[in-house]
């Protein structure tokens, strides 16, 4: 049995209790929304429900409603940088900046070899797109992504979650409606932006077939049903340029997805949704509104989101932006942008600024969400008193912390080289002692 499927008839698994004991949250709380659907539990035995090879247990981790925004880092080859060893380097940074999961979307190389190092390396739970599997060995094996049989995608999805793969992003929303809507509207600014939804666009067009996926969705929910591997339904059709946002096709696959996340549901498999990609901020909360009213509060998955289209170099600030306003507005997930998004493969350290800027990201939103802004005020008083120990173990990123104030003088010094001398809170040291006593008491 699955989750959804113990928690409906009303077990709490010891992934359910962990999940509540993390969160701070009510276990028959937890236990009503995995039942619903409204939260999903990733992590635990390799492979979900004890099949699988995945060495050893995954970070068990909760995504939805009520609970802390997680974050995702994506890793993974390319055609042009294909080098195991930074992968894992990649993977071992994120884990330990503190990603909550971890995607790999390998497309060149050894891609299985790839995905079975970053496994052993780290004990995060791990996501794919066996779609770029599937077309990568189509196109070495038969020449072309579009001469793929469809049978090697089912062959693949089942493979990866036999080896513990915890939750997959698959386009089950793309099909020939959208696609002829995608034509009708004349293309994007954009473009198609979605490795997975371009090929998957590509087959369906040359082949003049509809997309196996949504085709032979009870299929794909069946095979993810028998491991608990987590159906993320991803989004294709997601915007590529803000001018793009909230346009028919994006809307007509989230409409799609948030059905498919029902039935998948029904069908005993946890389910969540993927979207939506660029867009300005003025329209994040709508995009929340609309999958959570039309998915029955599926768990959202936000990519990104980006914010403006101008910033090269400094995509993990745009996104944090938007990963901020959406974790406010009830995204449960954010997916990490790195400073070299469209500009290149993302080394190392680029993952670190990544997941260090979703974190921050993230904490905003569920300062409003969740109202935990205990944190920050602990931060504060350390702040008013001087207590450089405190205010460095409370960061978020203690490592840089630590590194810009040692940098600018005696690490253990009372005040810091901003103000020196001229430090606001030593002006006023014992003037208000007595009233602070009852302020901290709040």
């Amino acid at each position: 049995m699955t989750q959804i499927e113990k928690a409906a008839s009303g077990l709490s698994t010891e992934e359910l209790l962990e999940v509540a004991k993390n969160e701070g949250v009510d276990a028959e709380t937890v236990r009503r929304r995995v039942a619903a659907g409204k939260i999903i539990i990733a992590g635990g035995a390799a492979g979900g429900n004890g099949n699988g090879g995945a060495k050893g247990k995954r970070n068990v981790v909760g995504i939805g409603k009520g609970l802390r925004t997680k974050i995702n880092a994506s890793i993974g080859t390319s055609t042009s940088i294909s080098d195991v060893k930074m992968e894992v380097e990649k993977a071992v940074t994120a884990q330990r900046y503190g990603a909550d999961t971890l995607m790999d979307l390998s497309v060149g190389g050894d891609i299985r070899g790839v995905r079975k190092a970053v496994m052993d390396a780290i004990s995060l739970p791990i996501g794919t797109v066996p779609l770029y599997e599937a077309f990568a060995i189509a196109i070495e094996k038969y020449g072309a992504a579009v001469n793929m049989p469809s049978e090697l995608l089912f062959e693949i999805m089942e493979q990866q979650c036999a080896e513990g793969v915890g939750f997959m992003a698959i386009h089950c929303g793309i099909n020939r409606r959208t696609v002829d809507m995608l034509r009708k509207q004349h293309y994007r600014y954009g473009g198609l932006v979605s490795k997975g939804g371009s090929y998957m666009v590509a087959w369906m067009e040359k082949n003049n077939k509809e997309n196996p996926l949504y085709e032979h969705f009870d299929r794909v929910a069946s095979i993810l049903k028998k491991y608990d591997t987590i159906l993320s339904l991803g989004n294709g059709f997601r915007a590529g340029a803000i001018h793009d946002s909230t346009d028919r096709v994006q809307i007509q696959e989230l409409l799609i997805n948030c059905e498919l996340a029902e039935t998948g549901r029904e069908m005993g498999c946890q389910t969540m949704v993927e979207g939506p990609g660029h867009i300005p901020i003025n329209e994040i909360e709508a995009n929340i509104i609309l999958q959570k009213k039309m998915s029955g509060e599926a768990p959202f998955y936000m990519l990104g989101p980006i914010t403006t289209d101008v910033a090269p170099g400094y995509d993990h600030i745009t996104a944090a932006i938007g990963a901020a306003l959406s974790s406010s507005y009830g995204a449960d997930f954010i997916c990490y942008v790195t400073p070299s998004e469209h500009l290149g493969l993302p080394f190392p350290e680029d993952v670190r600024e990544g997941v260090i800027a979703a974190r921050v990201a993230a904490h905003v939103g569920d300062m409003v969400k969740l109202k935990k802004t205990d944190a920050d005020k602990a931060m504060s008083k350390a702040r008013r008193n001087m207590d450089w120990k405190t205010q460095i173990a409370m960061a978020i990123d203690s490592e840089r912390a630590a590194e810009i104030k040692t940098k600018r003088g005696d690490p253990d010094e009372h005040s810091c080289t901003m103000c020196g001398k001229f430090c606001a809170n030593d002006i006023l040291k014992g003037v208000f002692e007595k009233d602070m006593e009852g302020s901290d008491k709040k």
